[in-house]
């Protein structure tokens, strides 16, 4: 709702005579009741009214008393954001431009902080919630919120337009391959190819751009390995969700104000090593890990999985060479490559498309090395038809190339009496 200028510098005044003059032990004692807060706080702001001689009417008494509430939670007007379902991503541009991604798209909401004081004055509560700390000496902060969804704020000086919120929610639910067939990612056939390399314990690097699906197939994949393995779970923020009974949970930490206590991927990689896991899932790969994440593929912990940013298959091979060279080990491009060749078996190129849909674009099997140059090639690849539907929804079709029966895959296949469930998915 609109407010006209008068109206936006009473808010202001009220909301600083409310928020200095507030009893916090009593706050503390209802954060866990909004409506009970609310109630506390909509006295305080009559009182404040009448002794300021401001007069709001009843209707912007409410929508004042309301803002002032869950900027005391901690949220301010991001928390009905936050309790949107359809909300993926919310994305504040400084205190006039709050952002939202839905099913795909991006579009700016009608909410507003009262100014960049308000919203910085939120970003520091929102990380305060999680032990953390954000000011001018330490402007950045990555952390994860109580429910599991990924916060990042930037202020200023580093932020030029006002201080910055990035929050990627939480799914409550993971998604099964029978909802991302229902969302168009991918169709039955390739399903259950996905399903039967999972059960074949191929090495699975899953590549793409951000917000491309990437960990929400990762989910869809985990959920169809065997009930009797140890598997071991790396993240730098806690997403995934196994429903297998010997699953454990490892997360990065950030260093401390001190700057001591960090924990790296490189360092919960090379401890997993040393926690008989049957498969490690690291949630992405974004650096030196790399190389340690390989050598697990090539020692005997067939069936890991992980994820990485980039834009197709070839640039997802190039990307891991890359993360390996960070290693600082010195080790010939040759010898990177072959590592690669051994340890990955596929690699699953997914995309959000100009429409907001995510699709698996291609599945491709690293075949080995010829030369200097690894070999890859597509078992299934999508195709854009070129045309739209009524919905303006891109139409396509998922196309099976085969699987070549000199494939590593293949091979597992036969020797866990799979291969006629392969024939019977290619044959279709």
């Amino acid at each position: 709702m609109e407010r006209d200028d008068s109206f936006n510098e009473t808010q202001r005044v009220i909301r600083q005579q409310v928020l200095e003059s507030i009893d916090l032990d009593r706050v503390d004692s209802l954060v866990g009741n909004r409506f009970a807060l609310l109630r506390e706080v909509i006295v305080m702001v009559q009182k404040t009214s009448q002794a300021m001689n401001r007069y709001i009417s009843k209707d912007d008494l409410d929508v004042l008393s309301g803002a002032i509430t869950d900027e005391i939670l901690g949220f301010g007007p991001l928390r009905e954001l936050l309790e949107d379902e359809t909300v993926n991503d919310i994305l504040v541009n400084g205190p006039d431009n709050i952002f939202v991604e839905r099913r795909g798209k991006l579009e700016k909401t009608n909410l507003k902080f009262l100014d960049n004081d308000q919203l910085t004055d939120i970003a520091k509560r929102l990380v305060a919630r999680v032990g953390r700390r954000i000011d001018e000496s330490q402007p950045l902060v990555d952390a994860r919120l109580q429910d599991g969804s990924r916060l990042n704020v930037v202020m200023n000086p580093v932020s030029l337009d006002g201080t910055s919120i990035s929050i990627r929610k939480f799914s409550k639910e993971s998604k099964t391959f029978k909802d991302l067939i229902a969302y168009g990612t991918l169709d039955e056939r390739l399903a259950n190819f996905l399903i039967i390399a999972g059960k074949c314990r191929a090495n699975i690097v899953i590549s793409g751009g951000t917000g491309s699906g990437k960990t929400t197939l990762l989910n869809a994949l985990s959920q169809h390995i065997s009930s009797d393995e140890r598997i071991l779970t790396l993240e730098d923020a806690a997403e995934l969700r196994l429903q297998q009974p010997h699953v454990v949970r490892l997360e990065t930490k950030m260093a401390s104000i001190e700057n001591t206590g960090k924990i790296s991927m490189r360092n919960l990689v090379m401890n997993a090593l040393r926690m008989r896991p049957d498969r490690i899932i690291v949630g992405e790969c974004r650096g030196e890990e790399a190389f340690e994440m390989l050598q697990a593929m090539n020692t005997g912990h067939d069936g890991s999985m992980t994820t990485l940013h980039a834009n197709t298959p070839r640039d997802a091979v190039a990307r891991l060479e890359n993360m390996v060279m960070m290693a600082g080990l010195n080790l010939p491009v040759e010898v990177i490559r072959r590592n690669i060749a051994s340890a990955v078996n596929l690699i699953i190129q997914v995309s959000r498309m100009n429409d907001g849909s995510r699709k698996i674009m291609n599945v491709s099997e690293v075949m080995g090395v010829e030369g200097d140059v690894i070999v890859i090639q597509d078992i299934f690849s999508f195709v854009v038809d070129g045309e739209r539907d009524s919905q303006d929804r891109i139409v396509g079709k998922f196309v099976c190339h085969g699987l070549s029966q000199r494939s590593a895959l293949y091979a597992q296949a036969r020797m866990m009496n799979l291969e006629h469930f392969l024939k019977i998915i290619f044959e279709r």
